[in-house]
């Protein structure tokens, strides 16, 4: 049977960017295959956002927030595991009884950390370095068959395999399935609207500079009019888009919103300025983004019925590892109380 594993670091204030390029991607992963009789066990990365300083009420509220954004955008409850990790602790549990498997230079040559703690390697914190064992628990817990990666997850799913393997050689045991990944179509690259160069972001000061699932029709339609622009007429071959970031990125957001290529965009608006153009897009944007707004509201003023919802998918989930945990445990001959 197959079994998609993935989580998400929980943030506040989610934008279009993070709808295309990530949320989108798990409702049709879930629904693909529970089609094919099959599971997902989506979890919220609370455990992992502490490896860096936050804020516990601001981490309380955006685990909430992004679970509420996710069943929104379509995360069905009932036909995935919807959770958040820290509710789990054979989560952390699992993950120190691997940091016995894995290896200091397996740790070492992840780039992420390196890129993370920047200069200040010395002052990061134990949990960035070794948050890919965290990673590797997560998946190897639920007896994930494949996991969903980008680029930059690629070498820590490769651990993980590589800490699966060990484990099960050393102790002589087949407890730790080998996930495989899965490289999920090219999400849309979203940039910002002031800045064609940048990608659009919450961190960004200016408001004006992105989309946010909570924004209603009017303030769609005003960022959009007011988005960052340049005098040519639409071409019709898409390279001509290249040198032109902002309208590279509004073809972009058209053409991501409807499923189709940017040629075909072109195609029918070859020609015609951003005064006709930015109409046509504001009208796509809202009219996708109205239900996902309105059910979010809706959770947004019913957060019991969100923390009902991560709590049945957290007993789910619970029940799910305990096997997966205990043998682990009785492998390297522990005994729990």
């Amino acid at each position: 049977m197959k079994r998609v594993v993935s989580g998400i670091q929980p943030t506040g204030n989610l934008h279009l960017g993070n709808y295309l390029g990530a949320i989108r991607n798990w409702v049709r992963m879930q629904d693909e295959v529970a089609g094919e009789g099959g599971d997902c066990f989506f979890f919220l990365a609370d455990l992992h956002a502490i490896t860096v300083h936050n804020d516990p009420a601001a981490l309380r509220a955006n685990v909430r927030a992004m679970a509420a954004a996710l069943i929104a955008a379509g995360v069905d409850p009932d036909k995935a595991t919807l959770f958040n990790q820290a509710a789990v602790p054979a989560h952390p549990e699992l993950a120190w009884l691997l940091n016995g498997t894995a290896r200091i230079g397996w740790l070492n040559r992840m780039t992420q950390f390196k890129e993370k703690s920047g200069k200040n390697r010395e002052g990061a914190s134990v949990g960035l370095f070794a948050y890919p064992v965290l990673q590797a628990a997560d998946v190897l817990l639920y007896g994930a068959t494949h996991v969903p990666v980008g680029e930059d997850q690629k070498q820590h799913l490769e651990l993980a395999r590589d800490i699966a393997t060990k484990f099960n050689t050393d102790f002589a045991v087949d407890l730790f399935r080998l996930p495989e990944p899965i490289i999920p179509p090219a999400a849309a690259r979203i940039m910002s609207l002031r800045d064609g160069t940048a990608k659009m972001s919450k961190s960004d000061p200016s408001d004006m500079s992105r989309i946010n699932l909570t924004d209603d029709p009017d303030a769609i339609a005003a960022k959009i009019r007011k988005a960052k622009t340049d005098p040519k007429p639409l071409p019709d071959d898409p390279a001509l888009l290249d040198a032109r970031p902002e309208a590279r990125n509004l073809v972009g957001i058209h053409a991501a919103l409807g499923d189709e290529p940017v040629a075909d965009v072109l195609a029918r608006y070859a020609g015609q300025g951003f005064g006709t153009f930015k109409p046509v897009l504001a009208e796509r944007l809202v009219e996708t983004l109205r239900p996902i707004s309105t059910r979010l509201a809706e959770l947004t003023r019913d957060a019991g019925e969100v923390d009902r919802l991560l709590a049945r998918g957290a007993a789910a989930a619970r029940t799910a590892a305990k096997p997966v945990l205990a043998a682990a445990y009785a492998a390297l001959g522990l005994t729990r109380g």
